[in-house]
């Protein structure tokens, strides 16, 4: 995936759900993290869609919290339906990403996320080298960064990854415009952005912002299931961003 154009990402994980994303989504995103046994299912896949592995470290909002988190996450990057990972920019880039007066536990997420930085470098090389294209990913499950912090983390994003990715949560409608002119300020620019705000404010900008140039759009196959506050579902979602579009 090149995502020179909108990609509506499943979310899952659990790949057997595949074919019901089938009808509606471009890839599948696979939350290694969440998923039983992930090497067992990447092992026996034979879906039609793409994936974009995702192996979230805790510090970051997810659930892996092992040492072999990112050999897992470079293995994963071998297989030739694997077209893309995610990795943490505050692993890629800590002394830029890293905000500890924004949140709270900041200097033990910093000291993890450098923990980390010489295997996420080595896992995004690897990966290029397969053929796989990396997500940078910046995720605040407190609040929406003011304009000048959006730019500075958008900036290393789109420099550390083929795809800068932020995700932020909106208090209000300002939070969420101030998401989308980043978004748009960026894709002017050439870049390739996937932003979106969580939480119910910033709900709709799963859909708008595809307007303004995000690349990439997560919804999960059962509403049930969603990996991120605010996520409308699979269906819904793809109709929204094909009515908009």
């Amino acid at each position: 995936m090149e995502f020179d154009s909108f990609v509506l990402a499943a979310a899952t994980a659990d790949l057997d759900e595949e074919p019901a994303a089938r009808p509606h989504a471009d890839a599948v995103e696979f939350r290694m993290d969440m998923a039983a046994d992930p090497a067992t299912q990447l092992a026996a896949y034979d879906g039609d869609l793409p994936l974009i592995a995702t192996n979230r470290a805790t510090w970051e909002g997810g659930e892996a919290d092992g040492d072999d988190r990112l050999d897992a996450l470079a293995r994963a990057a071998e297989y030739d339906f694997v077209e893309a990972v995610d990795v943490e920019l505050r692993a890629l880039r800590p002394g830029v990403a890293a905000d500890d007066d924004a949140n709270p536990g900041g200097t033990d997420v910093a000291a993890a996320a450098a923990a980390d930085a010489e295997a996420a470098a080595e896992t995004a090389a690897h990966a290029r080298d397969q053929g796989a294209a990396v997500l940078a990913s910046v995720h605040d499950f407190e609040a929406t960064p003011d304009a000048e912090r959006l730019d500075a983390l958008l900036e290393a994003a789109v420099d550390a990854g083929d795809v800068g990715k932020l995700a932020v949560t909106a208090h209000d409608r300002r939070d969420t415009l101030a998401l989308l002119s980043a978004t748009r300020k960026w894709t002017a620019r050439g870049e390739r952005v996937a932003t979106m705000s969580m939480g119910e404010p910033g709900r709709h900008t799963r859909a708008v912002a595809p307007v303004y140039g995000s690349r990439i759009g997560y919804a999960p196959v059962d509403p049930e299931r969603a990996t991120a506050p605010g996520q409308y579902d699979l269906a819904t979602l793809a109709s929204l961003v094909e009515q908009l579009g």
